[in-house]
């Protein structure tokens, strides 16, 4: 049979077996938690990213553009 001392020290053992158990389970839930942030946040990462290389290309082709008028107007300028 069990002493008083040894059903205490099983309660005790127990009770800190519990607490890790609930510990053990909130840091599974704020990983998930944080992971799905982590995903969120890689595609807000993917979509800026899509938006700069729009913004590059057409910037680009303003350039291009404004080189080509720039071009034309000196056409004039030689032909006067």
């Amino acid at each position: 049979m069990q002493t008083g001392e040894e059903k205490d020290q099983f309660e005790v053992l127990e009770s800190k077996v519990d607490s890790l158990i609930r510990f053990a389970s909130s840091l599974k839930k704020e990983k998930e938690s944080l992971l799905e942030k982590l995903s969120i946040q890689e595609e807000k990462i993917a979509d800026l990213s899509g938006e700069v290389e729009n913004l590059r290309a057409g910037r680009d082709k303003a350039k291009q553009r404004v080189v080509f008028l720039l071009e034309k107007l000196d056409q004039i300028n030689l032909t006067s």
